[in-house]
């Protein structure tokens, strides 16, 4: 099965070289093949003959363009060679080329005191699939096993995630000198998988994996980098109800979650398919504003005395998300909250009802109905 991807390669490069990373496996080679087939030179450095001739010597990297009359240049896993971005640098400066430089991480180009290319190159972000990508798209099976290309259109869903789960979140990591052992690592992936859409709590975190709190903010800092999750920031501006200031964390597809939660059946009505509806509805979010190359910022609010909306987009939306088949006057109330600072101007509950309401600038919405708004920018200015 091939997927109609909304982020589109050549409209990107027409404007500048870019940045693109994702995490593994959601398509990001693919996106290429498809995309820039025949207008484009891809150096890919986990082809160990690229990999040990640009590492040895990163300055051939410009008689491999050479010997290829393509505007375009993709190197394939770029923070594999950190080094190879000074002879980028020249070669754009000096040849005017327009390069895609891939990676599922940005650690190791930090790390690595590589140059990034300031201002001669912009980000870009590849996600697993979304609704508007998946041709007969089920919910159900979605908020199960995410959308992971591989994942999707696999036979043996679970297998393709244990083997997701086992071969890179342990081992590439640790093979990479990213962690030092694995058992702490491993129990540390469980337990803040069981914690995905929380407040986090660095403390409890740290004695549940038993490990020190220090090990957990690397570990989180980690998965950051990775982009196997996200920290969502807490918006703390509310004057009538003071905000707690922690974040929330989310692993960057359901079905990666519950594969390291080790979730057996996720039931309609519990608490964790409203989690993964949840974090559903935010992936969408992440993944509007990345590619439609959006700037508002993403956050969500708690008070301390525990009203709070999930998600809020800039300071003109805030999304209150529920799994429920129907909703009611008390869903709203994190919304009512919020409505009395004065500072948002819409007031959207995302929810599984059919029956869609509005008043003034509160209204609830059915997901699929919200997401087609949201595509069509009817939430952003």
């Amino acid at each position: 099965m091939e997927f109609d991807r909304v982020l589109k390669l050549p409209e990107l490069l027409a404007r500048k070289s870019f940045f693109l990373f994702g995490p593994r496996a959601t398509g990001k080679s693919t996106l290429i093949r498809r995309q820039l087939a025949g207008a484009a030179t891809v150096i890919d450095l986990l082809d160990s003959r690229n990999y040990l001739r640009l590492s040895a010597a990163p300055h051939e990297l410009e008689a491999m363009v050479a010997a290829h009359d393509h505007p375009i240049i993709v190197i394939d896993e770029a923070q594999r060679i950190p080094e190879l971005l000074n002879e980028v640098h020249r070669l754009i400066e000096s040849r005017k080329l327009k390069f895609l430089l891939t990676g599922s991480s940005a650690r190791k180009l930090r790390r690595g005191q590589a140059n990034l290319l300031a201002g001669r190159a912009w980000d870009a972000r590849m996600f697993p699939l979304i609704r508007r990508e998946i041709p007969d798209f089920d919910l159900d099976r979605y908020l199960r096993y995410g959308g992971l290309p591989a994942v999707w259109i696999s036979e043996h869903p679970e297998e393709e995630l244990d083997a997701y789960a086992n071969t890179y979140l342990t081992e590439e990591i640790m093979a990479e000198g990213l962690i030092r052992k694995l058992p702490p690592f491993t129990r540390f992936l469980k337990t803040i998988a069981l914690a995905n859409a929380e407040t986090l709590n660095f403390t409890k975190l740290a004695n549940d994996c038993q490990v020190p709190p220090s090990t957990v903010t690397e570990y989180v800092g980690l998965l950051e980098d990775t982009l196997v999750g996200f920290l969502l920031p807490a918006w703390t501006k509310s004057r009538k109800r003071k905000a707690i200031q922690a974040a929330r964390f989310y692993f960057f597809d359901p079905g990666v979650t519950h594969m390291l939660a080790g979730t057996r059946a996720l039931e309609r009505n519990s608490d964790l398919y409203g989690k993964s509806f949840e974090q559903f509805i935010g992936g969408e979010i992440r993944a509007y504003l990345s590619y439609q190359r959006q700037k508002s910022a993403l956050a969500y609010w708690r008070s301390t005395h525990g009203h709070e909306v999930d998600f809020l987009i800039g300071e003109h939306t805030a999304i209150e998300v529920k799994a429920a088949a129907r909703v009611s006057n008390r869903d709203f109330k994190g919304l009512d909250r919020l409505a009395e600072e004065g500072v948002f101007k819409n007031f959207v509950l995302v929810s599984q009802d059919p029956v869609a309401t509005r008043e003034g600038a509160r209204q609830a919405i059915h997901w699929e109905r919200f997401l087609e708004d949201l595509w069509a920018d009817r939430f952003v200015p």
